[in-house]
């Protein structure tokens, strides 16, 4: 039974903050965000722009290109670790925004891997249920879980959102292999707390703020090894060598790491997908935007095999295969 993407949409923030806005901001400047990260500018949130808001102009273009309405969605799930509310989930406001009246949503916490974790639980109902419609999103609005005033962190983290519609077509193309792990050995080295508890005997001492933080030094060295692993798992699984794949599309959080990634699977510049420049890290939405502008710039066409990975804090990992 193939499971295929039968369409693609993303959604970001009109409003661009570039390393010269952040330089008014924190202790920084153009030239050493450019040199370490690969990030140019960034996309924020404005007013009302919500991730469930992104999340549904990037679902309801994803429907458009797959010829799906709404109401023929049985299903919607949303990785994200910036949801406007905790209840109702991100995934409820979606069903809500698009009139999805026919289907259940939830939303899932993989930091950045949110994607493709959501990508593999709608492939499974998929395949259960060679009738069904799922909507796989990664949304964010890491803005209102970034702390302004650390450098570090502020340089790196945006907003947007990306998604794409599964759905059952016979033949060879199809989502191959996924392969998904996580460890919460690591969790001190990418995290992001909650609000402050109102219980005073389960609330955590020295509490800074709800907002994320990360040793990213640290992070760098178990995120290669770890996508590098995830990929190479799911050429073995499929019985594919890395020279057939057409193109990789990373988690777009650092040049560095998709430059050392890319060298380390073997691969040129160009089989490597990058818009981190434009967008920063979107976490969860990150996949799904590069997916989106890929297939529109015409670097991904039907038949080809695409590899898809990510990392986030937990830490989660991962690694889709799929022939488009």
């Amino acid at each position: 039974m193939g499971v295929v993407i039968l369409g693609t949409g993303s959604s970001l923030p009109d409003n661009i903050v570039t390393n010269k806005d952040l330089e008014k901001k924190v202790e920084t400047n153009d030239e050493w965000i450019r040199t370490r990260t690969g990030i140019h500018e960034r996309r924020i949130a404005q007013k009302g722009e919500h991730a469930y808001i992104l999340a549904s102009r990037a679902a309801q273009k994803a429907l458009d290109v797959a010829g799906v309405t709404a109401e023929e969605i049985d299903m919607i799930v949303v990785g994200t670790i910036s949801s406007h509310m905790i209840m109702p989930s991100c995934a409820c406001m979606i069903q809500k925004e698009l009139g999805a009246k026919n289907a259940f949503g939830f939303d899932i916490n993989a930091a950045c891997s949110g994607f493709l974790y959501a990508l593999e639980i709608g492939t499974k109902y998929v395949q259960a249920n060679a009738n069904m419609k799922v909507l796989c999103i990664g949304a964010e609005t890491l803005s209102a879980r970034t702390n302004w005033s650390d450098r570090n962190t502020c340089i790196l983290f945006a907003d947007g959102a990306g998604a794409a519609v599964l759905g059952h077509v016979e033949g060879e193309r199809g989502i191959l292999a996924t392969q998904l792990f996580s460890d919460g050995e690591l969790w001190k080295l990418l995290y992001l707390p909650g609000a402050e508890s109102l219980n005073e005997d389960l609330r955590e001492k020295d509490l800074a703020g709800a907002f994320i933080r990360m040793e990213g030094r640290e992070v760098f060295k178990y995120a290669v090894r770890a996508m590098e692993s995830a990929v190479f798992k799911v050429l073995e699984e499929s019985n594919i060598s890395i020279d057939q794949v057409k193109l990789l599309v990373p988690h777009q959080a650092n040049i560095r790491i998709i430059k050392k990634l890319g060298e380390r699977l073997g691969l040129p510049d160009e089989q490597v997908f990058v818009n981190l420049s434009s967008y920063g890290n979107t976490s969860a939405a990150s996949v799904p935007i590069a997916m989106d502008e890929a297939v529109h710039a015409g670097k991904i066409e039907k038949g080809d095999l695409v590899l898809f990975c990510s990392f986030g804090g937990g830490f989660t990992w991962g690694a889709a295969l799929i022939r488009w």
